[in-house]
């Protein structure tokens, strides 16, 4: 499968002009910033993690983002409800294993609800892809302790055993499907310096899954966009906080020239 701007420019046209309604049970410290990333590119983002509303809102959505950032026992079954409901409906599930290895609650939540089916698209950094796969892989809290490299493996194995997309995250991203890799180069090393933007390229796939019925590609998309619109901020930002600023303002004013002029990629 080729990623070419003019497929990445007609799904963000789509985003725009649909506003997809992404269902995203996620976590505290990011709510604001996911929400304000999905406004800018032009979906609709709705933040409902109650147990009791958590399947009925997956009935109006078109995609799900499950991150698993900030748990507690109410928010996991809420989590399994609106994940089994999705999977009933066929709406995509994008599920962020934040910090997955890191304890052994955390872990299990994250193979718990894997086990549940209807994953679309998982996407997360190397040490949280490896610790799904791995016994013993860990994390350093939520940061990575391997490069995305390292995690290919563990990525194809957990592709094929859950028959969906995973997105590994990393200086370079690496979208899998099966045998089928995509290398997504864009992106600013300031970018991790930012808390939340990997949660937000979670949310950024469950966008373009909702108007892409490819997960592969829907993730490279959203990847793309994703490492674009940190360079275009990079540009213009003195440090991470005025990163964060332009980074929304650059997906909101985002173009195909933009995109052709800047867009990295292997596949």
């Amino acid at each position: 499968m080729k990623v070419e701007a003019g497929a990445i420019w007609a799904d963000v046209v789509k985003i725009r002009e649909e506003a997809p309604l992404i269902h995203n049970i996620t976590n505290y410290v990011v709510m604001n910033s996911t929400a304000n990333a999905l406004l800018a590119l032009g979906a609709s983002p709705v933040m409902a993690h109650s147990e009791e509303e958590a399947a009925d809102m997956v009935k109006i959505a078109r995609s799900l983002v499950i991150n698993i950032g900030t748990l507690s026992p109410a928010w996991v079954r809420a989590m399994g409800k609106a994940a089994a409901q999705a999977k009933e409906q066929g709406v995509p599930v994008i599920l962020d294993p934040v910090g997955a290895g890191a304890t052994p609650y955390r872990s299990r939540t994250a193979r718990e609800l894997l086990s549940g089916g209807g994953a679309y698209i998982i996407r997360g950094n190397a040490s949280e892809i490896r610790a799904l796969v791995e016994s013993g892989a860990t994390t350093k809290g939520v940061d990575s302790t391997s490069a995305a490299e390292d995690s290919i493996r563990a990525a194809r194995e957990l592709a094929r055993a859950h028959r969906c997309t995973v997105c590994v995250s990393g200086a370079t991203d690496y979208i899998i499907t099966g045998e089928h890799t995509i290398k997504v180069l864009n992106g600013h090393p300031m970018m991790p310096r930012v808390t939340g933007l990997g949660c937000t390229a979670s949310a950024l796939c469950g966008a373009f899954a909702a108007v892409n019925r490819s997960p592969h590609l829907a993730a490279a998309h959203a990847m793309a966009v994703m490492g674009i619109a940190g360079e275009i901020a990079a540009e213009q930002a003195s440090g991470p906080g005025s990163l964060q600023l332009h980074f929304i303002d650059a997906l909101y004013n985002l173009s195909l020239e933009q995109i052709e002029r800047k867009l990295r990629v292997e596949s």
